[in-house]
């Protein structure tokens, strides 16, 4: 089947669907997107016919009927008690399957194309039944780094992206060899070798930062034999491991705003004549958060450890190398 036939089917199940009257096939012409392609009548007679025929051999249920005794034409809809499904009892691998299933029809797409159906069915008169539910009801959301993550799998290519864990601001570097994309309670996790740590782990999508980018050619990722992911992923979802050290520091007053969101004010400080507050910053990986403090520049000032200042004021100082070296070239 084309893409355009498909297209245009969903948009008359939807359309048959979304409204208790019954519809002539002269108003599914001018409303249903696809059919205004025809050349002429006989054409648009042939091409309804097919997809008639179609959809009841789909396991589509047509009504036909007439609205009123003024009509002069029957008219179709799809009765939704006839149409859905009753209850199904899944297990964990199949509820899975259909997860993904309902992610792929929730594409912008699809979802652009039934919006498209509606407005045009409420433009031409069409009283559409706001109290039915969709068609299909999507439960599960992903986020934007889905579609890298499972083209990655796919092409079985490494990937590198930023993440931050739970209840820290501190973003990480990972660099993972995916095996799979899956969901699990509701969110979506993608599971592979962490080659930062050297062993298998799970990241979940909603706290990866910016974007994801290929680390390696394809095809040189393997996936172990007998793996479970979704066992893995269920395996992992425990709760977060406590912070392993508390960074003090001193930000100045109305300045860095999201260092603020994730410390706790413990005092005022004034450093150099500039007046400001003194914070303690729970931390889980701190050799992360030096990349992090250092982006908020002058504004934030590490008082411990000193691990963390050094290395801040390290980060600092290459910055500014940097930017002279820059300054020289362009003066040339």
């Amino acid at each position: 089947m084309s893409t355009a036939r498909a297209e245009r089917l969903v948009n008359l199940v939807l359309a048959l669907l979304s409204t208790r009257q019954y519809l002539t096939a002269d108003r599914i012409r001018g409303i249903v997107p696809g059919y205004a392609e025809a050349s002429g009548d006989e054409a648009f007679s042939r091409m309804f016919e097919r997809d008639k025929t179609e959809l009841r051999e789909l396991g589509i249920p047509l009504e036909i009927g007439r609205n009123s005794a003024f009509d002069v034409a029957d008219g179709y809809r799809i009765a939704r008690r006839d149409y859905e499904l009753g209850d199904i009892e899944l297990a964990p691998d199949e509820a899975a399957a259909v997860g993904l299933a309902v992610r792929l029809w929730d594409s912008p797409e699809l979802t652009g194309q039934a919006q498209g159906a509606l407005v045009k069915l409420r433009a031409a008169g069409v009283e559409v039944d706001h109290t039915a539910p969709g068609v299909v009801e999507s439960r599960v959301r992903t986020e934007s780094a889905f579609s890298p993550l499972l083209a990655a799998v796919q092409n079985r290519q490494a990937v590198r992206f930023g993440y931050r864990r739970s209840g820290s601001a501190e973003r990480m570097t990972r660099t993972l060899e995916p095996w799979g994309v899956v969901s699990w309670r509701a969110r979506w996790y993608v599971v592979g070798h962490d080659r930062d740590r050297g062993a298998p782990r799970c990241f979940r999508l909603s706290r990866i930062l910016g974007e994801v980018s290929t680390a390696g050619p394809p095809g040189e990722v393997r996936r172990p034999e007998n793996v479970n992911l979704l066992e893995f992923v269920a395996g992992s979802d425990r709760p977060e491991p406590a912070p392993v050290a508390t960074a003090r520091l001193w930000i100045a007053e109305h300045r860095a705003a999201r260092i603020r969101r994730h410390a706790k004010l413990v005092g005022r400080l004034t450093v150099d004549g500039v007046e400001g507050d003194l914070a303690e910053v729970e931390l889980y990986h701190p050799e992360s958060a030096a990349n992090w403090i250092a982006g908020h520049g002058p504004d934030v000032l590490v008082l411990e450890p000193d691990v963390l200042a050094k290395a801040v004021r390290e980060r600092l100082h290459g910055l500014a190398r940097g930017v002279a070296g820059a300054s020289r070239e362009a003066g040339r």
